[in-house]
């Protein structure tokens, strides 16, 4: 994927924010599923990707799926995202390996 291309695809109408706190409250809007979570690491399902949230002491304070909104609080070091269609791929793969 070129970088025009890249652009054209990330230019939606969707408005996702991320508010970080003090590195201890994180509020993410655009939120479509929570996927997996537990007190270091948070994986969220987000209208541009999945967000992944590190850290120590993690924990879900507000989850609306009504506003598509989350709430994480504790002490949070790094947020990474990942898109949708790269993960699909691998997990395709790594099922197809084992099936082989």
């Amino acid at each position: 994927m070129t970088i025009d291309e890249r652009k054209i695809s990330n230019n939606t109408s969707v408005i996702q924010n991320l508010i970080l706190e003090n590195r201890g409250k994180l509020s993410v809007s655009g939120v479509l599923d929570v996927l997996s979570f537990d007190d270091q690491v948070v994986i969220i399902e987000t209208e541009l990707g999945l967000l992944t949230i590190k850290g120590e002491g993690l924990r879900i304070n507000k989850l609306s799926i009504d506003t598509s909104e989350v709430i994480v609080e504790g002490d949070i070091s790094s947020m990474n995202y990942s898109d949708n269609k790269n993960t699909e791929k691998s997990k395709g793969s790594l099922i197809s390996k084992i099936f082989k």
